[in-house]
């Protein structure tokens, strides 16, 4: 799977903390005052990178029918992300966000599953849905962002283009984001259904595995100031 999600969000968080309003939508310029981007007009971009250590994406595949692993749903994390902010001092627009996860990185966590069956899990992952060898990555790449401010956490809408197995949907991202010192934090889930992304269902000993068309994605992602 392409790399998943670079987030613009964390740019969000510190482009909105110097001010104190409500939305972070660019402002309107009255009379002649320029606009917060025209003010922030030759001003170097500010980096954040993603915190792989810190940092937690997971998908949730919901288990359908009666099933030989207990129906129980699957939780699969990644190992191996990375993702980049940035950001325009002072202003909401420009700012943009990516990240990127190894396909081959995705396994199964649940410790409702025994090493086996993990082992059984993520060979079929491997082999049948993700293909890393053929879609070595997951990618997300923000196109628009919007946020509000409510009470030091910034709600958080990310726009953008989500790539999996090749096929590029587009996506609405919800997101709480803070930010502390030179460390922005954003956390939140969406859901995108398989078939949009041409995804198989798992199918453990063929076929007596199968997950539902729903997935899940829950990310808890920290990014630090470079």
């Amino acid at each position: 799977m392409k790399r998943l999600l670079k987030l613009s969000a964390f740019a969000l968080a510190a482009l909105l903390a110097p001010c104190a309003a409500h939305s972070a939508h660019t402002a309107k310029p009255a009379g002649g005052a320029r606009t917060a981007a025209h003010a922030a007009a030759g001003q170097s971009s500010v980096v954040y990178k993603l915190d792989a250590a810190r940092s937690k994406f997971v998908i949730r595949a919901f288990a359908g029918g009666v099933l030989w692993f207990k129906g129980h749903d699957h939780f699969v994390a990644a190992r191996d992300f990375d993702g980049e902010a940035r950001l325009t001092p002072g202003s909401v627009n420009p700012a943009s966000l990516t990240l990127t996860v190894r396909a081959a990185s995705l396994a199964e966590t649940r410790d409702v599953f025994t090493a086996q069956q993990k082992k059984i899990i993520d060979g079929e992952l491997r082999d049948i849905v993700l293909e890393p060898d053929k879609y070595p990555e997951i990618t997300f790449k923000s196109t628009d962002v919007s946020a509000e401010a409510r009470g030091g956490v910034f709600k958080v809408k990310l726009g953008g283009d989500l790539t999996l197995r090749g096929v590029t949907r587009r996506v609405v991202i919800p997101a709480e984001v803070t930010l502390e010192g030179d460390t922005l934090r954003a956390r939140g889930e969406f859901e995108i259904k398989r078939g949009d992304f041409k995804v198989p269902a798992t199918s453990a000993f063929h076929g007596t595995v199968r997950v539902r068309d729903r997935l899940k994605v829950m990310f808890d992602i920290v990014a630090r100031r470079t």
